[in-house]
């Protein structure tokens, strides 16, 4: 095996396990410090030893194994006190764990953790993403529009307050849940984005995040079958996912939705999609709560994919949905949506006003950039579409998006 293959299988395995053995160690031993770094230590050790004696049959139950052992190391190096050695022979014990909460995957328990009231709500998101989804500083920090530096210091100041407020590894009780649901929502749907589309790294789309956050999302929704938001957000993500096999060309670039082919378009994922909105909207008829923010966009999404060709597309729908979701999250990001979809309806002079609004909030924000770009190209206003383009590309992580905001730019006239 060569060091490439054995290179790209560490790749693949980090992608696959980081938050399964994170999550275990954090669950056996109650230290997120301890967990995250024997975990670290684990893969550094697998990055050392598999080149020269191969990828084990079992990459996963070696990375476990070996970062517990780690972990026992740590413990008893910090400490000889008699709880640290407790602690440290946990591993040989064979009795079955004591049930900790009405959620018995370990992930999901670690994330409820993350998201403790204690926290800020931003940094239980980022903390989370860390821990559970396994990104770097840098693409939780992209996610957030904030620096890296800025990014690591709340992290790590996250980790300290858990250890310092006895924060247990535990589910809270089924009344708290609800209390911590908007948190780890965030994070679900954070690490699916993420994964759409890779914010860094040479692959334009990471399925192994959008399929955990799925994954995620329909354990949520076993939880908590009843919450109108858990039911939207796992239809957006699927509705979302639906249109993957169609997001980026062979030659790998980004396709955009009015350029997709819709033929490829997951069929399956849209009905089940679809089915969850039907449901949510027969729940708000019968009296529920108003629908939140995760089922707003949604249905956004469902009006694209019920389409059957872009020109087709009831944008008119779209903006007023928009509009419903602005109230509840004034957001730039959504403000700038809802501009674009703007610019189908009222032509894209009156876009572009509303874009240009938020120009100090999303300077450092790619789609700001490339929005602008677009609307500008179809003003007329080449020389300002063109560096609306190089901003936007200069800002974009993404290659697939690089690619595609380079030919759009290389397009325009002069």
């Amino acid at each position: 095996m060569t060091d490439l293959t054995v290179e790209q299988a560490i790749t693949r395995v980090h992608r696959e396990e980081w938050a399964r053995v994170v999550a275990g160690l954090a669950r056996r031993f109650g230290d997120l410090d301890v967990a995250e770094e024997s975990t670290a230590e684990a893969f550094m050790a697998a990055a050392e030893r598999w080149p020269r004696e191969g990828v084990p049959s079992n990459p996963g139950g070696w990375l476990a194994t070996t970062a517990t052992r780690k972990a026992i190391d740590r413990l008893r190096r910090e400490s000889q006190r008699d709880a640290k050695h407790q602690a440290a022979r946990i591993m040989y014990d064979d009795t079955p764990a004591e049930p900790t909460g009405p959620v018995e995957d370990d992930r999901l328990r670690l994330i409820f953790t993350c998201c403790h009231p204690a926290l800020a709500l931003e940094t239980r998101v980022a903390l989370t993403l860390r821990l559970l989804g396994g990104l770097t500083v840098p693409e939780i920090a992209r996610a957030f529009l904030v620096r890296e530096t800025t990014m690591a210091q709340r992290i790590t100041r996250a980790k300290t307050k858990i250890k310092a407020a006895h924060i247990p590894y535990r589910v809270p009780s089924a009344d708290d849940i609800r209390e911590r649901l908007a948190g780890v929502l965030a994070v679900v749907y954070l690490v699916f984005n993420e994964g759409y589309l890779a914010s860094e790294g040479n692959d334009p789309v990471r399925v192994d995040l959008t399929e955990e956050a799925i994954r995620l999302g329909r354990l949520l929704r076993t939880l908590l079958p009843d919450d109108g938001e858990v039911a939207g957000l796992l239809a957006l993500m699927l509705l979302t996912d639906a249109r993957r096999p169609a997001r980026v060309s062979r030659t790998g670039e980004l396709v955009t939705l009015a350029e997709q082919d819709r033929g490829a378009w997951d069929r399956t994922l849209i009905a089940e999609g679809n089915a969850l909105l039907r449901e949510r909207i027969e729940a708000v008829a019968a009296g529920g709560g108003p629908p939140g923010r995760y089922q707003l966009q949604a249905a956004i999404n469902a009006v694209h994919t019920d389409a059957p060709s872009a020109r087709d597309t009831d944008w008119s729908t779209i903006v007023a949905l928009y509009g419903r979701m602005s109230l509840l999250d004034p957001s730039p990001i959504v403000r700038l949506n809802r501009a674009v979809a703007v610019a189908e309806v009222d032509g894209p002079g009156v876009g572009l006003a509303e874009i240009d609004r938020l120009a100090e909030a999303l300077d450092g924000y790619h789609a700001f950039h490339a929005a602008r770009a677009d609307l500008l190209r179809r003003l007329g206003r080449g020389g300002e579409s063109r560096t609306a383009y190089d901003r936007a590309i200069g800002l974009a992580g993404n290659p697939a998006e690089r690619a595609y905001l380079t030919r759009r730019r290389d397009q325009l006239a002069g």
